[in-house]
């Protein structure tokens, strides 16, 4: 961690010697000529392990374009998504024109899960081939159910043959049914409907059994419940071949920010208890958590009108991610280095696409120091649905030196 440039203000140059490409000289320029005195963070690209872009199928809430240039300008130049996408994504020979656009009109590097299930219904594997053969990164059911857990057993075993890594996102249904909000006393107050923290835990439970039957590698995203923390240190020590990852906003935010049907903070697997927000922070200390993604799901403006368990989940997190990032720097939490570990280096090496990020290379300035306001002005995501609207943040990426 050196300062490789020739400036009066501090940088702090966390950018990998693997990365192929050397900053172009504009970038260079621009760099030698910061305010002197200004601490500023030089990072590699960020990779999110979970954003909806909306598109296909939802244009009225974003689009490749308009979340693409919002994910760039936040830092993010490398983007997964899930198959839950109108139409579903089991069609290897439609990605290929998906990613191109995602490229061309949105300016970012698209990663795609395919659907492990046939429409994701969960009775019958998908064309995992042709997904593979498409460009598919892994596979994954997103939130939805099997039908039963053989059905689960003879998917991930048909996975396995192709050497396909599947993507969980923990959820048993039986137990989360109709729910809107963490289990507990602010929902009970409110007269929400609960989500117990051991529907995710009863289903991660079986997905990691029955990884350690099959042997195939996971990556289980979106971890919000303390136990859930305890089973991935149980399944590491075991050596099986897993990873995991927490939403940014699950990392500053508990079901204490529903107050007054805040449907702003409605988002699944839904903000949970002080005492789980602290273990997921201790998981991403010690490294049972290997990554942070953002989870962005942008929303048009109607999306939150409703009542709070009529209105849509999702939390839209582009804009608001550098800043929770820096304040988790600032808090101690992690270290800077640890930081690129867990938003850059490690999901690229989930992903699957460490040698392509290494090829591509890019740079994020970061001002860690940077104070601003979140308002619909200074977010570039189309989705103003965020429950830090108005608040006044610490930390942004100021400049990016992507090709």
């Amino acid at each position: 961690m050196t300062n490789t440039l020739t400036t009066d203000a501090q940088i702090i140059n966390l950018l990998p010697k693997a990365f192929r490409k050397p900053l172009p000289s504009a970038a260079i320029n621009k760099l030698t000529n910061l305010e002197a005195g200004r601490e500023m963070w030089l990072l590699p690209p960020l990779v999110d392990l979970c954003a909806r872009l909306r598109e296909p199928g939802q244009q009225q809430h974003g689009t490749l374009a308009s979340e693409g240039k919002a994910a760039r300008a936040n830092g993010f130049l490398h983007v997964v998504i899930p198959p839950d996408t109108s139409p579903i994504l089991e069609n290897g020979s439609l990605l290929k024109g998906l990613r191109e656009r995602a490229l061309e009109d949105g300016g970012i590097y698209l990663y795609i899960l395919g659907a492990l299930t046939a429409g994701l219904e969960g009775e019958r594997p998908s064309n995992i081939a042709g997904l593979k053969k498409g460009g598919c990164i892994a596979v994954s059911n997103a939130r939805q159910p099997f039908t039963n857990d053989l059905v689960l057993l003879r998917t991930l075993e048909y996975a396995a043959t192709f050497g396909m890594k599947v993507f969980f996102y923990p959820d048993e249904p039986s137990l989360s049914k109709d729910g809107v909000a963490h289990e507990g006393y602010i929902a009970s107050y409110h007269g929400l409907q609960g989500i117990p923290w051991i529907a995710e835990t009863v289903a991660l439970s079986t997905q990691l059994l029955m990884v350690e039957e099959t042997g195939i590698a996971a990556h289980f995203s979106q971890l919000s419940c303390k136990s859930s923390v305890e089973l991935m240190r149980w399944a590491k020590n075991k050596k099986l071949p897993v990873t995991c990852d927490v939403a940014m906003h699950q990392l500053y935010l508990t079901d204490d920010n529903l107050e007054g049907f805040n449907a702003m903070a409605y988002v699944l697997p839904p903000l949970r208890s002080n005492t789980d927000q602290k273990a997921l922070r201790r998981g991403l200390k010690d490294g049972t958590i290997d990554a942070i993604c953002s989870h962005h799901e942008p929303l048009n403006a109607t999306a939150k009108k409703a009542p709070f368990e009529d209105s849509t989940p999702g939390i839209s997190n582009f804009d608001t991610f550098m800043a929770l990032a820096c304040q988790l720097v600032h808090d101690e939490v992690l270290t800077l280095e640890q930081l690129v570990d867990k938003i850059c280096l490690n999901p690229a090496k989930i992903a699957g696409i460490t040698s392509q990020y290494e090829d591509i290379g890019g740079a994020v300035l970061v001002d860690p120091n940077l104070a601003w306001q979140v308002t619909a002005e200074t977010m570039q995501s189309s989705g103003k649905n965020t429950p830090f609207f108005n608040q006044q943040l610490q930390g942004r990426v100021v400049e990016t030196f992507f090709g």
